[in-house]
């Protein structure tokens, strides 16, 4: 099982996609279109953070215990990313203290449930695409989710920045799993199909090498 990470725009729905295809496996989506909390979040971020942190958690434990049942599939966002994008919330006085230690301790317990429910305890790989700020402003303009411009609201440019700088920090301390980062800049393999070629090779030479070390041990 493979997750992907990254900020607003990354391109992660995309790679699942393309990963899915290479490598013949299943592919499964955050919950967006048919999010009903997500447009609320947006016109009104204080009062629905906690909602919206809730609505991803449910579903995200949902499709990550599917995913570990069976082989060979791939997730567009991780439940590992969960924690970064409620504190980030939080730390901008959108959520309580009290939803902050109600939310931490329920994530906690479901990641303590996870290999009972999944039967299985981590990812095989996490794949985080990095991209800088200025290209997560583009693809997200680019996509054209009304709620999501800054047009529709100005504050979200210091938003998207924070949560674009703390991926880094996140990336580097995640070890839940083997992992690889992609330079989503350097590799635009959403219209680039040379680029998409190079970036399907890493992860297949990186799945190499974790079944390399697992056999070897």
């Amino acid at each position: 099982m493979i997750v992907l990470a990254g900020t607003i725009g990354a391109g992660k729905s995309s790679l699942t996609e393309m990963m899915a295809e290479h490598f013949g496996s299943r592919a499964f989506y955050e919950s967006i279109e048919d999010n009903e909390v997500l447009p609320l979040f947006y016109a009104n971020p204080e009062q629905y953070a906690f909602l919206l942190q809730i609505y991803f958690l449910n579903k995200r434990f949902e499709s990550i215990k599917q995913a570990m049942k069976e082989d060979n599939n791939v997730l567009d966002r991780s439940i590992y990313e969960d924690s970064l994008l409620f504190h980030l919330n939080a730390d901008l006085g959108r959520a309580t203290e009290t939803e902050v230690r109600v939310y931490d301790e329920l994530l906690a317990n479901m990641m303590e449930e996870l290999p009972y429910a999944a039967h299985k305890k981590h990812p095989d790989l996490l794949v985080h695409i990095r991209v800088s700020f200025d290209t997560m402003l583009e693809r997200i303009e680019k996509r054209g989710r009304s709620y999501e411009q800054l047009s529709f609201d100005p504050s979200l440019y210091d938003y998207y920045k924070e949560l674009n700088r703390r991926y880094d920090q996140w990336y580097d301390e995640y070890n839940e799993s083997p992992k690889i980062q992609i330079d989503g800049d350097r590799f635009n393999f959403v219209e680039d199909p040379q680029a998409k070629v190079e970036v399907l090779n890493m992860i297949e030479e990186k799945l190499a090498e974790i079944r390399q070390e697992v056999f070897v041990s």
